[in-house]
Formats: C-alpha cells, sequence, structure tokens
C-alpha cells in the first residue's frame, strides 16, 4: 500500500534556507562583528595532515605541505613538544563576479605533538623535499630494544630458599 504525503513548496524552500544559513555560519563563524576591515569571502583553518610512526631508532614525523615554501615553516621543540607552525600563502586569485574561488586552504597553521621521555631532543632532524617535511626524533640508546641471550646449561640464577617460621 503506498504512502501519499501532501506535498508543501513552502517546506523545501525553508530546507533550502536552513542549509544556506549552515553554510555561512561555517564559512563566517572565526570573523569578527568588525565592519571596517575587509575579510575574505571564506575562512577555513588550514591543518597539514601528519603521519607519525616508530621503529626501533626513531619516531617519524612527515607533514604534507604543499605549496609552502621552507623559509615560510618553523619547527621547534619544547618542554617534550614538537611545534610545526607555517603559512600557507595565497598567490593566485581568479576573480569572477566579484567572488572569490577559494577552495584550497590557506593561512597560518600550528601542529603540536608530545613526544614520549624516552626520545633524545637534542639530536632532531628535519628535512623538507618536495612539499613534504620529514622529522626524525631518535630515540635515547636507553630505550631502544635490546637482545638478550638465552644461555643453555644449569641456571645461573640462584633460588631463593623459603623456610617457616616456627
Amino acid at each position: 500500500m503506498a504512502n501519499i504525503t501532501r506535498w508543501d513548496p513552502f517546506n523545501e524552500l525553508t530546507s533550502l534556507q536552513n542549509r544556506v544559513n549552515q553554510l555561512l555560519n561555517q564559512s563566517f563563524s572565526g570573523f569578527s562583528n568588525q565592519r571596517d576591515t575587509e575579510q575574505p569571502l571564506t575562512f577555513s583553518n588550514f591543518a597539514p595532515p601528519v603521519d607519525i610512526y616508530e621503529d626501533e631508532r626513531n619516531i617519524t614525523v612527515q607533514a604534507e605541505l604543499p605549496g609552502i615554501d621552507e623559509k615560510d615553516v618553523d619547527v621547534r621543540v619544547e618542554n617534550n613538544v614538537l611545534t610545526i607552525s607555517g603559512e600557507r600563502r595565497m598567490e593566485n586569485e581568479q576573480k569572477q563576479d566579484n567572488f572569490h574561488r577559494i577552495e584550497r586552504s590557506y593561512g597560518r597553521f600550528t601542529r603540536s605533538f608530545t613526544l614520549p621521555n624516552t626520545v633524545n631532543p637534542e639530536q632532531i632532524q628535519a628535512h623538507f623535499e618536495n612539499g613534504v617535511l620529514k622529522i626524525s626524533v631518535p630515540k635515547r640508546e636507553e630505550a631502544k630494544p635490546r637482545q638478550i641471550k638465552i644461555g643453555v646449561g644449569k641456571s645461573q640464577v640462584q633460588g631463593i630458599k623459603h623456610e617457616k617460621a616456627a
């Protein structure tokens, strides 16, 4: 059996209005209410994607920073917190009917990561190539895994004798 519903054309207009309001609220939520300053049409936070992986010697952080010059990137370590910051600047704008078409994210960014106590912050190295920042954080010698030999034959470990109290 089919359900019959009444079509309300104003319901679709209300839905469209709600969607546009939601879009505008998301796009302009970071702006202040100052009318004297000119703001860009869209606003978005830029946070470069990061991969973090670990092997027995290092913790490696790789950040994708396409279109960013290495002089616009800053890497710091303070109180065991690794901070990558910088800025992606807008170079080309496509203007059409007083609108800017901005699909990529631009602006300042900061990413911070807490490092474990097992790393050696004095020997951190950073390398920037083809838009990828690679940071190598070496582990301390005492934190690196070590092989323990297993002896064959009589045990060298002496057992502890338990005596009963009388």
